[in-house]
């Protein structure tokens, strides 16, 4: 009997399926035509690729991938003075970034869309595997094989006895201590007895499983913690002068970086002050001369309504204040300057920070005067706590600490820029609009000034004095200027849960790296006055250890049959 061409091709194909099969004809002609999926069917295919496990791990490395850029370049919420100088350093380069959301990487819509995809897809992943293994650890140990030699973790005994009474006894005897060394051991245990061949069915492991829906639930936890906790956080930083005070309100911050929850007149009521800052460095000729020691920040603390208290800022020991951490980011030099106009009354006097510019601290400083003159003035200019002239003529700071500390300042008059309400930076200075009357590039020298010193201003402007703070009496320089320091004040309402998320991640990795998932089995078949024994495991997964699990749990039940009543064992 003859076959056609296509139903002969389609057994060569599949020798087990019929020549008249129902996709013979489709076969044949190469045409298999599919259902189609429609709408319904191509979101369920999506949510599937986006639970599963793959697509997760995947999202992770973006989002740690996506990190990146906010360590290379600074983020506004962070630094944003950084970003102000990134955008004067590279003009061409900045923009391009800024449009990429480069400079605020954490808030971007890519940056929170990786991180929102990656919140569903976990969520996605651990909910159906929750239900799944809580059915499993309320189902039953599986039935025992019927051929437990199949198994590659197997061994069988033999005991005789001497009769078939002592032998039957002794099958009970053996499975109850079966069933109590498992327990024991912390399997699950189940009795499948049939006919005269008893058995009992165990399984163990399936923390295991659970330590893996705990690390996928705690990643989850973190990124709930991270995601709302942000919202809850600020950052803000502040410059505290020696004797002077800081009150946690906005009116006291340099910059304030809020999350969006956070409610700036709810801020909690406290205060610092800046009793000394010390510092201590490596003496002149020393190695390492100019290098600093140690700094600390001895300050006062006060809540609202309670007795001051004492506290210290040191760098990477922060000091906690009402919830928030306050960090020691840099400090520096105050020198107090007074300027009197040409009627010799005070306009202006204050301790002006200078912000250092090298390792033995020269400083630049800007003082602006708006009042009180008939123009208004600008200082701008460098402090040198140790005063050395270098091979140009020009001076620069010979060591960090008041050895002979000098002021020097060019002048400036005109607009300041301020009148209109533009916000300016304390530090710095355009002098766009104003008038150079001393220093570089004019007839008129800068103005030096020792502590103590007062120099009469150009063009009669007045006079300009460098106070000096040492005490009456005290001898060198070592207080004649004052300190300043710069803090950072932190909030982060997450940190604590992202620890406690982050502990129960780790737990739950090793449980679900170090737990054996395994199944084992004892058989107990009397045969007259002999007692066949067999014990088998099976793992779910690479387990090296069961082979060596299976002989110890062998071992241990053997020892409990040699008994004055069961005398042999082979």
């Amino acid at each position: 009997m003859s076959r056609s061409r296509s139903e002969a091709g389609a057994t060569t194909a599949d020798p087990l399926r019929p020549s008249d099969h129902a996709d013979a004809e489709a076969e044949a002609s190469g045409d298999i035509s599919q259902p189609a999926l429609g709408v319904v069917g191509w979101l369920r295919w999506g949510w599937r690729q986006l639970t599963s496990m793959r697509t997760a791990l995947v999202l992770l490395l973006l989002l740690a991938i996506a990190a990146v850029p906010g360590s290379l370049v600074p983020q506004r919420s962070a630094d944003p003075n950084g970003v102000t100088q990134y955008f004067a350093d590279n003009p061409d380069l900045a923009p391009v970034l800024d449009n990429l959301s480069m400079f605020d990487v954490y808030s971007s819509p890519w940056f929170s869309a990786i991180y929102i995809l990656l919140f569903v897809s976990l969520i996605g992943c651990v909910i159906p595997r929750t239900k799944h293994h809580w059915k499993a650890l309320r189902a039953k140990p599986p039935r025992t094989p019927a051929r437990l030699a199949r198994l590659d973790a197997h061994r069988s005994e033999t005991v005789e006895f001497e009769s078939e009474t002592d032998a039957a006894a002794a099958a009970a005897s053996a499975m109850e201590a079966a069933q109590a060394q498992l327990k024991k051991s912390g399997y699950r245990v189940e009795r499948y007895d049939s006919g005269a061949a008893l058995s009992v069915s165990a399984e163990r492991g399936y923390l295991r499983e659970t330590g893996n829906l705990v690390f996928h639930a705690a990643l989850v936890g973190v990124l709930l913690a991270v995601g709302l906790g942000g919202g809850f956080t600020y950052t803000g930083q502040t410059v505290i002068i020696e004797g002077r005070t800081f009150v946690n309100t906005m009116l006291d911050y340099t910059s304030f970086n809020p999350g969006r929850f956070v409610h700036e007149e709810e801020l909690d009521p406290y205060a610092l002050t800046l009793d000394r800052f010390d510092v201590t460095y490596q003496p002149l000729g020393a190695q390492g001369q100019g290098q600093a020691g140690d700094f600390v920040a001895h300050l006062t603390t006060q809540y609202a309504g309670e007795e001051a208290g004492t506290g210290e800022v040191r760098v990477n020991h922060p000091l906690d204040m009402g919830g928030d951490r306050i960090y020691l980011m840099g400090n520096g030099y105050a020198p107090t300057l007074t300027v009197r106009n040409a009627d010799d009354e005070i306009v202006f006097s204050e301790s002006v920070p200078f912000l250092p510019q090298d390792t033995n601290m020269t400083s630049l400083g800007v003082v602006k005067i708006p009042d009180g003159l008939p123009d208004q003035m600008a200082l701008q200019g460098f402090f040198y706590p140790t005063q050395a002239p270098l091979h140009t003529g020009a001076f620069a700071s010979a060591f960090p600490a008041l050895v002979n500390p000098v002021v020097s300042l060019n002048v400036w008059v005109g607009d300041l820029g301020i009148d209109d309400g533009t916000p300016r930076s304390v530090y710095t200075l355009d002098p766009s609009d104003m008038t150079q009357l001393a220093g570089r590039g004019t007839d008129v020298e800068p103005i030096e000034l020792a502590p103590g010193d007062t120099v009469d201003l150009p063009d009669g402007y007045g006079t300009i004095t460098f106070e000096n703070e040492s005490p009456a009496g005290a001898q060198g320089y070592e207080q004649s200027v004052k300190r300043y320091v710069s803090l950072s004040i932190h909030r982060d309402a997450a940190a604590t849960w992202v620890l406690v998320f982050a502990v129960l991640a780790t737990a739950g990795l090793l449980a679900a790296l170090f737990v054996p998932r395994r199944r084992m089995w004892v058989k107990v078949t009397p045969r007259g006055r002999t007692l066949g024994v067999e014990y088998a495991g099976l793992a779910r997964g690479e387990d090296p250890t069961l082979a060596a699990a299976v002989e110890q749990f062998a071992q241990r039940h053997r020892d409990g049959l040699q008994s004055p009543t069961h005398p042999k064992v082979d």
